[in-house]
């Protein structure tokens, strides 16, 4: 089993950690994969604390604060479907239009960090919680977010509340 510590680069006091899963050398399926990430998230002993998987990944990550975060695999997204997960304003920018998969899939999955991080991540609509690709710095208010680096072929997204900024 593979586990490997992430990098946080963002403008914070003190980011999260975070641990990127690879259920591939011990030849774990989904199950499996979901279990070990249950034990390591446990494991970590802290308030708050976030899983996303998308075999054979899993991403684990811990904070004082809120914290969420998701990884997903770049797919071919449908316009409707791009329609469906964004605010007015997100549909607005002129950028949207030159929006390719790799993009969408980065937008969904900034958002579904942000949604587990506020709570229950199934309570919030995305067609009215703004990206957090799209704040400036990476930061709104309390908030801040980042982009993962990840395996090709997928992308993964962290927010979480700043310690520093109640």
């Amino acid at each position: 089993m593979t586990i490997t510590a992430v990098t946080v680069t963002a403008h914070s006091t003190e980011p999260p950690q975070v641990r990127l899963l690879d259920a591939r050398p011990a030849g774990l399926d989904g199950a499996q994969l979901r279990r070990w990430a249950r034990a390591e998230a446990a494991a970590c002993d802290a308030l708050h604390v976030s899983r996303s998987y998308r075999y054979p990944y899993a991403l684990i990550t811990w904070h004082a604060q809120a914290v969420g975060v998701d990884i997903e695999r770049t797919a071919p997204c449908s316009a409707a479907f791009a329609r469906s997960i964004c605010t007015p304003a997100e549909r607005a920018d002129p950028a949207f239009a030159s929006y390719g998969d790799a993009d969408i899939t980065s937008l969904w999955c900034s958002k579904e960090a942000l949604a587990k991080a506020l709570g229950n991540a199934t309570e919030y609509d995305p067609r009215r919680l703004e990206s957090p690709m799209r704040w400036p710095s990476g930061r709104a208010g309390a908030w801040r977010a980042a982009q993962l680096a990840v395996p090709e072929g997928h992308t993964a997204w962290l927010c979480w509340r700043d310690h520093a900024r109640r």
